[in-house]
């Protein structure tokens, strides 16, 4: 892979904290500018375990089908905060990707 001070969840982070406001981007997107574009699960995983509080933009990630992949109050909590910036969400979780994906 690379050196120890360039790690997986080092390069998601930094690519998450780069989405602009008012964009989305998929799990598969993110792998893939991090150097591992089989590891959209391994994206989600970094995302999960980020400390309470982070300031990272997590909630503009969502899955391939523009969908959030979240149940519950995560689902919720990312659906207000991509709501906060102007992104449309339909009611079943859903966010066109045509319109709000980031284009790197």
């Amino acid at each position: 892979m690379s050196d120890d001070n360039d790690s997986f969840p080092q390069r998601v982070w930094q690519i998450v904290a780069a989405i602009p406001y008012g964009c989305v981007t998929t799990y598969g997107d993110i792998a893939r500018l991090a150097g591992s574009p089989r590891a959209a699960r391994q994206v989600g995983g970094v995302l999960r375990r980020l400390p309470q509080g982070s300031q990272l933009p997590w909630h503009r990630v969502i899955n391939r089908k523009g969908e959030i992949s979240l149940v519950g109050d995560s689902l919720m909590r990312q659906r207000d905060a991509l709501e906060a910036e102007g992104i449309e969400v339909s009611d079943d979780g859903r966010v066109s990707l045509p319109q709000y994906r980031w284009q790197y």
